[in-house]
């Protein structure tokens, strides 16, 4: 009788803790899929305005056709692309084409003075700024799994199950550059 009160307890004292850390880690797993899922709902956000912000510069500077064609296919790449870095990427390109797009608007004053125009830039820079918390609540939830399945115990219980790091959300290489417009096409 002592012996399987002695057997249950030594299996409680190594099932409890495992128990735990695996419920920790899993938890941390999911708070970086819903994050990245945020940083999906943003992009898409920001995605659906779009069109109809170039639909109302276009009646003002139809002669920028490529700054259109440049928005309308970075936009596309977005809606396509796959996996955190992919996404990252075409994020990027789109934030590129948009600038360039912005810069068109400064070589209009009446089309600044729209209303329509002012809501949808006032919609789109709202966009933005969500996208960029989006970005940093999913870079912390990585940091914070990650830094999990490393540390002592959690990492031999990590192994066991799986867990395996997650990306950082990395800016396209270049994305720090201004983009260069040349109106003399």
């Amino acid at each position: 009788m002592k012996t399987i009160i002695i057997v249950i307890v030594i299996a409680l004292i190594i099932i409890v803790p495992v128990t735990s850390t695996y419920n920790s880690i899993a938890t941390l797993n999911q708070k970086v899929i819903s994050s990245s899922s945020n940083i999906d709902t943003q992009l898409q956000r920001r995605s659906d305005l779009i069109p109809n912000l170039v639909s109302t510069v276009k009646g003002y500077a139809a002669q920028e056709k490529d700054i259109f064609t440049d928005v309308a296919n970075a936009r596309a790449k977005l809606s396509g692309a796959q996996g955190i870095q992919e996404k990252a990427t075409a994020d990027s390109e789109l934030s590129q084409s948009l600038s360039r797009l912005l810069v068109v608007v400064e070589r209009y004053p009446d089309l600044k003075s729209n209303q329509n125009f002012r809501d949808l830039s006032v919609a789109l820079e709202g966009s933005e700024n969500r996208i960029s918390v989006a970005r940093q609540d999913y870079n912390n939830a990585v940091n914070a799994y990650n830094t999990s399945i490393v540390k002592f115990p959690s990492n031999i219980v990590a192994r066991i199950f799986g867990f395996t790091s997650k990306p950082y959300y990395k800016a396209a290489e270049g994305a720090s550059e201004v983009p260069k417009v040349d109106f003399t096409k």
